[in-house]
């Protein structure tokens, strides 16, 4: 998986993509640039073998600022409704892949997350925030509905639909301590050991069984649409599948010798 990216960081070490927005002094913002970077990069993951999981990283103290102002929300008020249609589908596109790219997404969130920020962090797999994080969807407050990105498709099933509800409609911060009894944040850390927490949690998913990870991403996307009989039947098929891996024959072998398995992700 290429590393040479222009618009945001990326570093890749053991199977760990840690990627990071790259603008620190203006609290990390989005430009059409990094938009489009972020999602060819996501694209061709899911065909990369050496990244078995994502660390979307924050960086000097935020996560992401959304849209930059003068980058993005100016040159909007002066497009024509085909460009602007181009570009709202460019942004759906990044929430595509991070939710299609087969490897779990650890957002670690410090300091300010909002706007697209903050869809990125819903669009991640896991959420480890520190008590500083401030997450906030915030269109309405720029004269937008609330409904951008897959926000009102995506955050209900995170944090129910009343609390969505209020979080898109006044574009309030939610706090640490919201996040966290709400279900959006799965942990909240200290600062100084948020990059640590999520180095810890990704090197314990890119141990493996990373096929199966794949399936689990792979089916908790597709289930959104199904009946419960199709989600059955689609997890039989994908349950069977996984169990012609050799990591499956590989954990029985261990269980019975009572070791731990090592995964070989084949």
């Amino acid at each position: 998986m290429r590393t040479d990216v222009q618009h945001f960081k990326c570093d890749i070490a053991d199977g760990i993509a840690t990627v990071a927005l790259d603008r620190p002094e203006r609290k990390n913002p989005l430009t059409f640039e990094s938009y489009a970077e972020l999602r060819d990069w996501f694209r061709d993951l899911h065909y990369a073998d050496d990244v078995q999981a994502v660390i979307f990283a924050s960086n000097g103290g935020n996560f992401s600022s959304g849209g930059d102002v003068h980058d993005i929300i100016g040159p909007l008020t002066k497009m024509t409704m085909k460009e602007l249609l181009t570009f709202t589908r460019m942004t759906g596109d990044l929430v595509k892949t991070i939710v299609n790219c087969g490897k779990p997404v650890i957002a670690a969130i410090d300091g300010v997350c909002v706007g697209a920020g903050a869809i990125i962090a819903m669009a991640s797999d896991l959420r480890i925030a520190t008590s500083e994080a401030k997450t906030a969807f915030l269109f309405t407050r720029v004269g937008l509905a609330g409904c951008d990105m897959g926000a009102c498709a995506i955050l209900p099933r995170i944090i129910g639909q009343g609390r969505a509800a209020e979080l898109l409609y006044t574009g309030r911060s939610m706090t640490a301590e919201e996040g966290r009894a709400w279900g959006f944040y799965n942990k909240v850390v200290a600062a100084d050991t948020l990059d640590q927490e999520a180095a810890a949690l990704a090197a314990r998913l890119t141990a493996g069984p990373n096929f199966g990870h794949m399936m689990t991403k792979t089916m908790l996307a597709q289930e959104w649409s199904m009946s419960i009989e199709q989600a059955i039947e689609a997890e039989a098929q994908a349950q069977a599948i996984c169990m012609q891996t050799a990591d499956f024959k590989r954990a029985y072998d261990a269980f019975v010798a009572k070791e731990k398995p090592i995964f070989e992700g084949d």
